[in-house]
């Protein structure tokens, strides 16, 4: 008989499903039928049902956070059963030890994790039998059936296995190295707080960082654009004024006198440039662009993206989730017809139907065998649900995921683009830019924020080369340069493929090649969370924000190797090529193990030159667990001192030395409050008016005034302090 271990319960009773079976404690027993004549069993681990030990199960010393026993480099690194998943792993073993199993059928995810945890569950109870692997990219009855009948050997997949292996030890090291060195020298600078650091975590941190100082280092400056309305041959459209391709000026008095000299003008359409231009289909999904679209559309987090998708995936409607390719081979592009026919029965998709094109299979943008690595992109199976029975997060997902399909075997999007230079009185040159959609393609399939192109032009009136006219009006117009803009949770994934290089948005879709960046598909998401879940990042309205703890973090690492994005990326090379059998697992962990020396050997030296200016440190009570130190945003109206970020809310700096107890939370009745109300409310008695603050049901705008008797702050609705 053979045993059957699937990653998770539901992927367990989903591999059960295609036969005749029966439930036991833990397991399900299959009736022996042609794939299994002698039957089988599927049992399950319960996600990572091991874990790698901890350092003082090593050795005893190590369990002090103590700059004498760092680096922390075990000889051999050793897992043990996580004790809340011990249970089933007792099933497990119990299974695999029973006389009548005679093949082990690997069954976990079809990736590097799910490799890790099968295997070294297995391991772990110290049972060897031959094993065989099951390698499928859905869920759906007919590829479980194919996937059994055409198991791989165990060998094919192993290298993935020493890869998940080699990546799981050298985040360990690097992890407990770094948090340890860090920590124990903030402390010894006052920073009573456990700092976290790692190999992918740290440099994402440091991206978002890098950009929190851009915006604040940011000087804001004005300049003006001088704008006319021309009236050519009765044609009438608006131009910006431009001299060598700039059209902003520095200086208000100059930008006044174009406007003037402009006025009423004749004026002449010296050249009319038209150009057509062909936009292809988008691609189709790997997860780092589903999660970015996903975000882009509907504000969803990777993690709830990634989440959404692999329920998917278990019920049978999407292909398996963590994927890092957007292309397929020619046996899934055979599938689509039959896909196609399904969704076209669909309401939500009936009219987009018949598509243009029929079939994929010549389309190398689409199909590529030599760019599905593990796995192909992310698309519908031929099991199409109703998409009215799906949640409303799988619904849209599903939908986005059918779309691109969909559009995929649309034809391509048709812009005529047309520049037109006026010429006012022979000496000023107006620039006039505009669109027009020629033929919609596949961009009637998807939604206009999910198009690769935006019609961000105007439409303009069709002027010929050599009319005339006037100028109707000259005005200018007062604008200042922005700063850059924080990251969204999308971008901030977008970024972590590409190793933080920046791409524009006409070059979002070649990010779904193959490219080495941080972390992995499956991990990208879960990093994330832990930066949100360590503090070190918060997110709202889905812009990413460094917070004081992230950034006294990077600033303190600097410009060292643990922050460096480019680093980590070419690590991940390293690994991928351990994964295909190219590069030796123990040549890179005594890489990583050099690396940790040196990490704790750079920071040693460096901390003499940390300079936490600026910083209000405070030490924290040991039962504390809130961060609390922050930038000095005002001065106390009390007593005259700093009052400084505390993470949850401002604070008198002066509370441990006279006990002065003002503060103002950071959140009140729902509404943030931002340091430069603070910073108002404590220099002039009076903050500017906030909006929506909610009360039960109602909602009201007032702003925060002074109470100087009280020594704190009451609700103003119009009053003075």
């Amino acid at each position: 008989m053979k045993l059957i271990i699937a990653e998770k319960p539901d992927q367990g009773a989903k591999l059960a499903s295609p036969f005749v079976h029966k439930k036991q404690q833990g397991y399900i027993e299959i009736q022996p039928n042609a794939i299994f004549p002698q039957g089988a069993c599927v049992t399950w681990a319960v996600g990572h049902i091991c874990e790698l030990v901890a350092p003082e199960e090593y050795n005893p010393a190590w369990k002090r956070w103590t700059i004498a026993t760092l680096p922390i480099i075990p000889e051999q690194f050793r897992y043990q059963v996580t004790k809340s998943k011990a249970k089933q792993f007792g099933i497990i073993k119990q299974l695999l030890k029973r006389p009548d199993v005679t093949e082990i059928i690997h069954a976990g995810d079809a990736g590097r994790e799910g490799e890790l945890i099968i295997r070294t569950a297995v391991q772990m109870t110290g049972v060897r039998k031959p094993m065989k692997r099951l390698w499928i990219s859905s869920l759906t009855e007919k590829a479980i059936l194919d996937g059994f009948s055409n198991l791989l050997n165990e060998t094919d997949t192993r290298s993935l296995y020493h890869e998940a292996y080699s990546r799981a030890c050298a985040d360990w090291l690097i992890g407990m190295n770094a948090s340890r060195i860090y920590t124990i020298l903030l402390k010894e600078k006052g920073i009573a707080d456990v700092f976290s650091a790692g190999r992918v975590q740290t440099p994402t941190l440091a991206l978002v960082v890098k950009r929190e100082r851009e915006i604040a280092n940011f000087k804001s400056e004005p300049f003006w654009e001088v704008l006319a309305r021309f009236d050519i041959a009765g044609k009438v459209y608006d131009g910006v004024w431009q001299k060598d391709g700039e059209s902003r000026i520095d200086n208000q008095e100059l930008a006044e006198k174009i406007a003037a000299f402009c006025q009423k003008k004749p004026a002449l359409a010296k050249e009319v440039i038209k150009e057509r231009k062909e936009f292809q289909p988008p691609y189709l999904f790997n997860l780092s662009a589903l999660q970015a679209t996903m975000n882009k559309l509907y504000k969803f987090p990777p993690k709830k993206t990634l989440d959404t998708a692999q329920q998917l995936y278990v019920k049978g409607y999407l292909s398996y989730p963590r994927s890092d390719s957007a292309f397929v081979t020619a046996g899934e592009a055979k599938t689509f017809p039959e896909i196609l026919q399904k969704l076209a029965r669909k309401p939500e998709y009936q009219s987009y139907f018949p598509t243009p094109i029929t079939s994929l299979l010549q389309n190398r943008r689409y199909v590529n065998e030599k760019k599905v690595t593990d796995h192909y992109a992310i698309i519908p199976t031929e099991q199409v649900p109703d998409l009215g029975r799906l949640s409303e997060e799988e619904r849209k997902l599903y939908d986005l995921v059918a779309r691109r399909l969909i559009a995929a075997h649309h034809d391509v999007a048709i812009f005529d683009y047309t520049t037109i230079t006026t010429l006012v009185d022979e000496r000023a040159e107006f620039i006039s830019k505009g669109s027009v959609l020629v033929q919609a393609g596949w961009r009637q399939v998807l939604f206009q924020e999910d198009a690769d192109e935006k019609d961000e032009e105007k439409q303009l009136p069709p002027v010929e080369q050599g009319e005339r006219g006037r100028v109707e009006k000259a005005r200018v117009k007062e604008s200042k340069t922005q700063p850059p803009k924080r990251y969204t949770e999308g971008q901030l994934i977008t970024l972590m493929k590409t190793a933080g290089k920046h791409i524009d948005n006409q070059e979002l879709e070649k990010v779904l090649m193959k490219t080495e960046g941080l972390g992995t598909e499956a991990t990208r998401a879960g990093i994330i969370t832990m930066l949100k879940d360590r503090k070190y990042i918060e997110v709202k309205k889905n812009q990413v924000f460094a917070t004081a703890k992230g950034m006294l973090l990077i600033d303190v690492i600097g410009d060292k190797i643990l922050a460096s994005p480019e680093m980590t990326a070419r690590w991940e090379q390293r690994l991928g090529e351990i994964g295909q059998g190219e590069a030796s697992p123990e040549a890179f962990m005594e890489q990583v193990k050099k690396l940790s020396a040196k990490i704790v050997e750079d920071a040693i030296g460096q901390a003499p030159e940390w300079k936490l200016d600026g910083i209000e440190i405070e030490s924290m009570p040991k039962s504390a667990s809130k961060f609390s130190l922050g930038k000095t945003v005002a001065t106390c109206r009390v007593c005259g001192g700093n009052l400084v970020d505390k993470g949850s809310f401002y604070g008198c700096s002066n509370y441990t030395k006279n006990r002065c107890k003002v503060t103002v939370p950071k959140k009140l009745l729902g509404k943030s409050i931002s340091a430069t109300n603070v910073k108002k409310l404590m220099e002039t008695g009076q903050s500017n008016v906030i909006k929506g603050f909610k009360k039960g049901e109602k909602t009201f705008d007032a702003s925060l005034v002074w109470n100087e008797a009280e020594k704190g702050f009451r609700f103003g609705f119009g009053d003075k302090a």
